[in-house]
């Protein structure tokens, strides 16, 4: 997760783009992930298909329900991206939620997530509180837990995930679950502006970004920026070229 840090430090914006893994087949997913690589994504976080994804929009849930009919599990995720043979350039985040990680094993979970390549682990059914589950077996392989923090979260609990924070916090830019929106609510700039005051590690905001309006609503009071639904919907239609002007607008450098 250096590569993000550096970003931080250097000024620069950046670009988590969301895949779930599996939908259309689980031989697409390293397909996708050269494709957005290429296309200058910062680091790419990889879904994991679950049956009950509490956090997740339509688009997502619908991307999820197709990989769960792929057969597509934790365990072949992460074995199909340790047969890959070509250069992975950017971090590779894994969402999952906590089931299947209790079910495979936290300790397995973490051996397969180094062998993989894995720089960081989202679980956003996993409470705070309960972070000793996975956390200390993902740690012993440098591996970061990233929090989420929400427009809800109260402030002393605030200050205690921004307090332990890994790898970056996932700042929710909406109350409720992911997915496209026209627009965020006001209240969202102020809320990213105290979290990145606070935090010892980079800020990103994720959940309902999909327009460039977005962006530069929110660029001056983040880190970068996490896109799932946008990106999951148009591999789906086979559109993704249509997500390239937003993934520019984070990381393509503008005039001062």
């Amino acid at each position: 997760m250096n590569r993000l840090t550096t970003l931080k430090e250097a000024g620069e914006k950046a670009f988590v783009a969301y895949i779930m893994a599996g939908d259309g087949g689980l031989k697409r997913l390293s397909e996708q992930v050269q494709y957005l690589q290429e296309a200058g994504v910062t680091a790419i976080e990889i879904g994991i298909p679950f049956s009950d994804p509490v956090a997740d929009g339509p688009t997502i849930e619908a991307a999820g329900n197709r990989a769960l009919k792929e057969g597509v599990t934790l365990e072949k995720v992460l074995l199909e991206m340790q047969q890959w043979t070509f250069e992975v350039k950017v971090p590779l985040i894994v969402m999952t939620y906590l089931n299947p990680v209790i079910r495979f094993g936290a300790e397995r979970f973490a051996e397969e997530c180094r062998k993989s390549g894995i720089s960081g682990v989202i679980i956003p059914d996993l409470p705070f509180e309960h972070r000793e589950l996975v956390q200390p077996h993902i740690n012993k392989h440098d591996i970061p837990l990233i929090q989420l923090v929400t427009l809800t979260t109260m402030e002393d609990r605030l200050d205690e995930i921004l307090k332990s924070a890994q790898g970056f916090v996932y700042a929710v830019t909406v109350t409720g679950i992911t997915g496209t929106r026209d627009e965020l609510s006001g209240e969202v700039k102020n809320f990213m502006k105290r979290i990145r005051a606070k935090s010892p590690v980079p800020v990103y905001a994720g959940f309902g970004i999909s327009k460039t309006r977005h962006i530069d609503m929110l660029k001056d009071e983040v880190d970068g920026f996490i896109v799932g639904s946008a990106i999951v919907q148009a591999f789906h239609d086979n559109k993704i070229k249509e997500v390239e002007p937003l993934i520019q607008a984070v990381t393509l450098p503008h005039p001062v």
